[in-house]
């Protein structure tokens, strides 16, 4: 009988809601490939959990107290890339915003909130397409 490897994440995804009966997720509309949810790369001698709080610092400038749920693992099917998601606690964030990172050079992210019952149209790409679709069914489990 052969065991199942458990997934080990390359990504972390934190994901930030709003809302009481419609959900809000954050995202962002990157200047050269369209809209995206916060993501990045796990670093060496880093926990998903730790990444996931680096990532949304670095990339939106939004300070999260903690991760207050893990939300799981998931394969995306781009680039052998396996996502890991993790709810996290931001005590206040605007309406709205644009946010310069240092990645690639440097880009401006403009943050918005996306209604997670709404799907996603061609301005997003495929595997965020998938990751929202894989959140919603875990935040309406």
């Amino acid at each position: 009988m052969r065991s199942e490897t458990p997934l080990r994440p390359s990504k972390a995804c934190p994901v930030v809601i709003r809302g009481q009966g419609a959900i809000h997720i954050l995202a962002f509309e990157h200047p050269l490939a369209g809209l995206q949810l916060v993501k990045g790369t796990i670093e060496p001698g880093e926990n998903s959990r730790e990444a996931a709080l680096r990532e949304l610092r670095e990339e939106s400038g939004l300070e999260a107290s903690e991760v207050l749920l893990d939300l799981g693992i998931w394969a995306s099917g781009y680039e052998d890339q396996i996502w890991a998601f993790h709810l996290c606690d931001v005590h206040h964030s605007p309406e709205s915003w644009t946010h310069q990172t240092s990645d690639d050079g440097g880009h401006d992210f403009k943050f918005f909130w996306h209604p997670l019952a709404q799907p996603p149209n061609e301005r997003w790409h495929w595997v965020f397409q998938g990751a929202l679709k894989y959140i919603a069914s875990k935040l309406s489990a």
